[in-house]
């Protein structure tokens, strides 16, 4: 059991944030176990050359057998959208000293490989091999197509636990990320008794420095960092990571197809149901830049309306538009 306990003002620090750096050193793990992670096979099929051309001896023993990752690797975002190169340079600074400890958490009883105990001879040395690592993957295999998915995916579920913390409180949105959380008012309650590699009881005190809360794709339940004394952080498994995989739906309409266009025909069809622009291009499978402008041609032309929920715009047809698509 881990209990996030809660003093006055904590609560209010509580905050979410993705992170790519996150995501590209959890998605090694399923390299290391496939099997784990079924809706992200499409994408390991499709990047096994590139990544077959990368330190693939080093990136997979980045990953210990019980799937955890020394903590240095995955640090708590300082800002809710960080970029990958921003939070790479933050990982170089990383005090070599440290890199021993956090193998050794990780690993726990399991040997270490070869590679990284030689490694650890000179942790300077290996942790900017590391970091060349990483850099090389991140631009040769996830940069160009899956990250772009990923952060539509990560996006829309930051806008869908906004409205949920907006509705419910913050009872209900802790509830939301993971059945096997609990919440009693001060205090935030993780039961993993389940997990094959359960986590060593914690009790980390929030003590001002605030929660910050971080969906991945890869988590098949809520969990924190391995030290319970670094800043708090839970990671939860994002809605919708399943989609990944899903190829963006066929548009039904082919007369409306050639008026609007394939890709303004196919979001008027899916505004069916109000949505976001995150979301819409979480469905897509583009970025959000590329849907904003169709639904900026969408919306002048009498298509569309939109309404302002907190932070996040939610479009909807029209009556012209709804007699268009009829």
């Amino acid at each position: 059991m881990i209990e996030f306990r809660f003093v006055v003002g904590d609560l209010a620090r509580t905050s979410f944030a993705y992170s790519p750096l996150q995501e590209a050193v959890y998605s090694l793990r399923c390299w290391r176990d496939p099997a784990r992670y079924p809706h992200q096979r499409p994408w390991l099929r499709r990047l096994g050359p590139a990544f077959r051309r990368q330190d693939t001896e080093l990136l997979t023993a980045l990953i210990a057998p019980r799937q955890w990752i020394p903590d240095f690797l995955t640090p708590r975002p300082d800002r809710p959208r960080p970029g990958f190169a921003q939070q790479l340079t933050a990982l170089g600074r990383t005090p070599p000293r440290e890199l021993a400890p956090a193998f050794a958490a990780a690993y726990g009883a399991a040997p270490l490989p070869d590679l990284v105990r030689q490694g650890l001879a000179d942790p300077a040395a290996f942790l900017a091999r590391i970091v060349g690592a990483l850099d090389a993957y991140w631009s040769a295999c996830l940069a160009p197509d899956w990250w772009p998915r990923v952060h539509a995916v990560l996006e829309a579920d930051l806008a869908h636990r906004g409205k949920v913390l907006a509705e419910e409180g913050a009872g209900g949105l802790f509830t939301s990320l993971d059945p096997r959380l609990s919440w009693s008012g001060d205090v935030l309650t993780l039961v993993k008794k389940f997990d094959r590699h359960p986590w060593p009881e914690a009790d980390i005190r929030i003590g001002g420095r605030g929660l910050v809360l971080v969906p991945t794709l890869f988590a098949l339940g809520a969990h924190t960092m391995i030290d319970p004394g670094l800043p708090p952080l839970l990671s939860y498994p994002a809605r919708g990571r399943a989609t990944i995989s899903e190829t963006p739906p066929p548009v039904s309409d082919e007369a409306l197809a050639r008026l609007l266009g394939p890709a303004r025909a196919r979001i008027l069809h899916l505004l069916a149901d109000p949505a976001s622009t995150t979301e819409l291009a979480h469905r897509l499978a583009v970025t959000p830049g590329a849907v904003s402008q169709h639904l900026a041609i969408l919306y002048d032309a009498g298509l569309l309306l939109r309404t302002r929920s907190g932070r996040s715009v939610r479009y909807r047809r029209s009556e012209l538009g709804e007699r268009l698509c009829g």
